[in-house]
């Protein structure tokens, strides 16, 4: 209890017809770091611009639980990050992450995500990132999302489509010292509504609203 009055993120959930996503705990984290141990993506390519997954399995893992503490710890009102971690029946399949700066002026999120391997082509990262948009676009009011991938990445590209991004230009990244072009893509208030698809029940965001720069009605 005492955890939650002070925290109340811990208490946050989102849920589709397959899958849960919520703040992990410390065993949710350590099965996160594990699946990330096991393997995220095929060794031949390297999908992030930061190359976190460039390590060994032990190493992957440590990269895993360092990014979410350092996440909790340095969450501010207007620089936040929402890591959650994406349960199917019951066990750890990846994470899902909801980003913003300046939210109560920009009304703006950023997305981010990654799945176990052995779970990749199974549309989980479809249903999660529009679990995470109808949070943002339905309960905290944002005004656009915005994304971004690899030209080679048809993975992600392909979930994009599906929920109605569209293209917003061009980034040039150097990874494993070659320059790789990212596209950026973006998504309108009006773009989600019309490709809005998979239901989604969010609960415990009440007491939360106030860390993610939402206004409530005094």
């Amino acid at each position: 209890m005492s955890l939650m009055k002070h925290w109340p993120l811990a208490g946050l959930q989102v849920r589709t017809p397959r899958l849960e996503l919520r703040m992990p705990g410390l065993e949710d984290l350590g099965a996160l770091a594990g699946l990330a141990a096991e393997g995220v993506h095929d060794p031949a390519v390297q999908p992030f611009t930061a190359a976190w997954t460039d390590a060994g399995p032990d190493e992957r893992a440590q990269r895993v639980l360092r990014w979410h503490w350092r996440c909790w710890a340095d969450w501010q009102v207007d620089a936040w990050a929402l890591n959650l971690v994406v349960f199917r029946d019951g066990q750890v399949v990846g994470t899902q992450t909801i980003s913003a700066k300046n939210f109560a002026v920009c009304s703006e999120v950023n997305t981010g995500s990654w799945l176990g391997r052995t779970h990749h082509g199974q549309g989980i990262g479809t249903e999660m990132r529009a679990a995470v948009l109808e949070l943002a676009f339905a309960h905290l009011g944002a005004g656009s999302a915005v994304s971004g991938a690899f030209e080679d990445n048809l993975g992600s590209h392909g979930v994009s489509r599906k929920l109605g991004y569209e293209q917003d230009g061009l980034e040039v990244h150097a990874v494993r010292g070659k320059p790789t072009v990212i596209r950026r893509l973006r998504l309108t208030r009006a773009q989600w509504e019309a490709h809005r698809g998979v239901p989604v029940e969010v609960t415990g965001l009440a007491e939360c609203l106030p860390l993610f720069g939402v206004r409530t009605e005094p």
